[in-house]
């Protein structure tokens, strides 16, 4: 018998999470009222969970019952760590050694192949992980504690939630109107800002930065990665931010003081790094600025993060390899290293499919929800919720729960697909050969362009 590869293992315990999942939401001890959920929305709330996404089917904190909200808590975590960090976790507790091809898993899964222990690199992730949602569940209790009314049970419990919820950059949230009514406030906003990009820098990445503090010999200690991850994710929230400023400076901000005009451009700039909040309502914003959501929300978190999208890196590969090919250059220069030509021609792979991916997806809906046709900007809105699903976000125009079964199940896929990620589930698809060709053809010339 044939034994998996790495990409068919992480697609193959998506899938059995995502089905288990499913059938424990279906449970009428999982929702308040009496009908539980049909079949095609427990599938959706659970993928959306497992894949840390964040579309919603039905409100999260008014439709599910605690039961219901507690497992929903539990996909998110075991979807924001990764499957295969959390049963390598139980292998480790077990006193298993793991074999070479679960670490070669590992390493596909953290999105980093140079670790030399990744059974030492998984019990940092968890210790890192459920500290960090520690602290942020805390900050999160002290400062609702000071500005509601809630009792200290409900404090503690919504505190949790979007803590987790906010590090896995997942998006769900216990308030129907998501975080509208905290945009306001500082604390609030900059806790669940600071929860959202650590958790999308990348595990390799957070634990490579304490180097940082040796100033003088920064270029030493820190990887190529972190410093790609970081310069990326600075530009793409201070251009995000001012960008969403300048489109709904006049139209969505306009009767807002300027404090919360700041908040809500940060804010808004920081959780299409796919975590999926919302402090504006993004089916009122312009198209331009739904636009800029999209680029966003496509480019995403980084490699081995809890986030979505194609990755910061890949989108700098790109960007770095297109200036070298008008340059002439046949080798990509960046912070004094050369990057292998292979990460080009997998950025190049990965851009490709999930381009296609959108596109087929946006295409299947169009055919799909002629419900939805009456409205003007409903191709925008199709575009949009494709991407966003694809990305993980979870951010949406407000049609999720208009779409029919068939549209539903067009998402469902494109979230699972957008987790796993277009070229894994690709390599896990594909019967891949290694041969070795012996022999060439002539070349000739063709146009291109």
């Amino acid at each position: 018998m044939r034994k998996l590869t790495a990409p068919q293992i992480l697609l193959l315990s998506f899938l059995t999470a995502v089905l288990c999942g499913s059938i424990l939401l279906s449970l009428p001890i999982a929702v308040k009222g009496d009908k539980p959920l049909s079949i095609i929305d427990s599938l959706f709330t659970a993928t959306s969970a497992i894949c840390v996404t964040g579309l919603v089917v039905k409100d999260t904190g008014t439709f599910f019952s605690s039961f219901g909200q507690g497992a929903i808590l539990f996909f998110i975590q075991l979807g924001g760590l990764g499957i295969m960090t959390f049963s390598t976790l139980f292998a480790i507790i077990l006193g298993k050694k793991l074999s070479m091809s679960q670490n070669m898993t590992i390493k596909s899964t953290l999105g980093y192949s140079r670790i030399e222990s990744p059974k030492d690199l998984i019990k940092y992730i968890v210790l890192l992980t459920f500290t960090i949602e520690f602290i942020g569940a805390g900050l999160l209790y002290f400062r609702w504690s000071q500005i509601t009314q809630w009792s200290p049970i409900l404090i503690l419990k919504r505190a949790i939630f979007h803590s987790v919820s906010a590090f896995c950059n997942a998006g769900f949230s216990l308030f129907s109107n998501s975080l509208t009514d905290f945009r306001a406030d500082v604390p609030t906003m900059f806790i669940i800002s600071a929860l959202i990009i650590i958790g999308g820098l990348g595990f390799v990445v957070i634990l490579n930065i304490p180097r940082l503090r040796h100033s003088n010999k920064i270029h030493k200690r820190i990887n190529l990665q972190t410093k790609i991850v970081l310069a990326a994710t600075l530009f793409l929230l201070v251009a995000g931010a001012l960008a969403v400023f300048l489109l709904e400076n006049n139209y969505a901000l306009g009767n807002m003081p300027a404090k919360e005009k700041a908040l809500s451009c940060i804010f808004t700039s920081v959780t299409p790094r796919t975590a999926g909040f919302n402090v504006l309502p993004t089916g009122g914003l312009r198209a331009a600025t739904k636009f800029v959501l999209m680029v966003l929300i496509f480019i995403g978190a980084s490699p081995g993060s809890t986030g979505g999208g194609i990755k910061t890196v890949t989108a700098i590969v790109l960007l770095l390899g297109f200036a070298s090919m008008l340059k002439g250059r046949d080798r990509i220069f960046l912070f004094n290293r050369t990057i292998e030509r292979d990460m080009f021609r997998r950025a190049v792979a990965v851009f490709v499919l999930a381009m296609g991916l959108i596109f087929v997806s946006t295409l299947l809906l169009t055919i799909t929800e002629k419900a939805l046709l009456g409205s003007n900007s409903y191709f925008l809105n199709l575009f949009f919720e494709s991407t966003s699903a694809f990305g993980t976000c979870g951010l949406t125009t407000g049609i999720t729960g208009q779409l029919s079964p068939l549209g539903k199940l067009i998402i469902i896929i494109t979230m699972f697909l957008g987790r796993v990620g277009p070229l894994t589930a690709v390599l896990a698809l594909a019967a891949r050969k290694d041969e070795k060709i012996g022999y060439r053809y002539p070349e000739e010339k063709i146009m291109v362009g």
